[in-house]
């Protein structure tokens, strides 16, 4: 079994230490460890993380291979510092059956990059009318836990009560795209000054707020967990901080786009841009920052979402909604979050790391760096600065918002059960 011995790390951004691999697991831990026959990386002024967690990553594969594939996204995710990926369930066919979710699952084993765990579909097809097969989908091999219609909201209040109940037998969680249909209707961006001086179809923030007020209410009468997709509004984050103080199981998570861009960014008509949920205001920006930092947020996922160019070189309104995001969201979210004071890097790695492996049970991940236990590991540089350069990506789709931005931080390398994945910022 190889041997790596990772010297001289800051752990979570604190003391300096030694980590050594040994096989899938972390041996050792601690100063002045001896590297005997190991390979020795040289870590002075990094940070070592627990391998970071994305519930929320959209694979497209099967049926959308020209967008990302299993192999070409956890390559992407293995770049970003990502041990663990949840696919969504929108692809074609849609992620619906124990023998879809059992395909992605082992495409994921197949490649290596990353530990992939499938997201099943809430309802047949993504339609909203029928269960979809949510108990056979967690009796599989891919022993599904999480449970979407990504992509749509599950907006009928008894299909939302009956897979909260049907979950809840297995400790499993629904996760809930929140947006009431009939109010976004031809929306096109966030609705607001922007939309109104833009004359494009308005997304309003109650879109999103009302569903999610009624989504904890049902998880508080049924008993149930629910999660929150890729919430974004100010209002949205109340909902959740007044649900959590009555005690209701709820968890939420932020993208990094939302944690940085705004709907101004829209002016430029770039379709890049263009998102669902919408990029909304410089307030919204705000408190979400807030409420990641305080654990009202209870995570960062990417809700990585890989279009080919032709979907994305074209006018606004014809345009595909969503943008790439696993190969940048460490550097955005230590731009936005850790340079800003809110958050140190052990809160990173629990947002990131520890807090959506627990949400997902992701087993062997978003565990200690302590010996013992499986050696997921990434390591970061933070004083590195450059500019994002999609043309150098992993990822098959290059829609990224970030383009020639400047942004903090870069992974070095990125180690899954021990197995180098990236190594000196090239894919092994």
């Amino acid at each position: 079994m190889s041997k790596t011995l990772i010297r001289g790390a800051k752990v979570l951004g604190g003391e300096v230490q030694d980590v050594l691999i040994d096989g899938e697991t972390v041996a050792a831990v601690g100063a002045g460890l001896e590297a005997g026959d190991a390979t020795v990386v040289e870590a002075e002024g990094r940070i070592l993380l627990p391998g970071l967690v994305d519930l929320h990553t959209h694979l497209r594969e099967p049926g959308r291979e020209d967008s990302e594939t299993v192999l070409t996204g956890t390559r992407a995710a293995a770049s970003g510092g990502y041990t663990s990926v949840f696919a969504m369930a929108n692809t074609f066919p849609v992620a619906d059956t124990a023998g879809v979710v059992e395909q992605v699952y082992r495409l994921g084993r197949e490649h290596g990059y990353c530990d992939v765990q499938p997201i099943g579909a809430v309802t047949v097809g993504l339609e909203g009318r029928k269960l979809a097969e949510l108990g056979a989908m967690h009796e599989s091999a891919a022993a599904v836990t999480v449970f979407s219609d990504d992509g749509k909201c599950v907006d009928d209040a008894v299909i939302m009560r009956r897979a909260l109940e049907y979950v809840k037998a297995f400790g499993g969680v629904v996760a809930q795209h929140a947006q009431e249909p009939r109010l976004t209707e031809g929306a096109q961006m966030n609705e607001g000054v922007v939309s109104a001086e833009l004359g494009l179809g308005g997304w309003p923030a109650v879109a999103e707020e009302s569903i999610i007020a009624r989504d904890v209410l049902l998880a508080e009468h049924v008993g149930s967990r629910v999660h929150i997709c890729h919430l974004s509004t100010a209002g949205s984050v109340e909902i959740v901080r007044w649900a959590k103080s009555r005690g209701i199981d709820v968890t939420a998570e932020v993208t990094p786009h939302h944690l940085l861009l705004t709907d101004e960014m829209v002016r430029s008509y770039n379709p890049v841009y263009k998102v669902n949920p919408p990029l909304r205001t410089e307030r919204d920006v705000m408190a979400l920052r807030e409420a990641l930092a305080d654990g009202t947020i209870d995570i960062v996922a990417t809700d990585h979402a890989p279009h080919p160019h032709e979907d994305k070189d074209c006018e606004w309104a014809a345009a595909a909604m969503g943008m790439v995001g696993l190969e940048t969201a460490l550097s955005v979210v230590q731009h936005t979050m850790v340079e800003t004071g809110l958050l140190d890097w052990a809160g990173v790695a629990d947002r990131m790391s520890f807090a959506p492996a627990r949400i997902g049970r992701a087993t062997g991940h978003g565990r200690p760096v302590s010996a013992g236990e499986p050696a997921n590991l990434t390591l970061v540089d933070p004083a590195y600065r450059g500019a994002v350069d999609p043309a150098g990506f992993a990822s098959r789709s290059r829609n990224t918002p970030y383009e020639g931005r400047e942004l903090p931080g870069r992974v070095t390398h990125t180690f899954l059960r021990g197995r180098a994945t990236l190594m000196d910022g090239k894919l092994a």
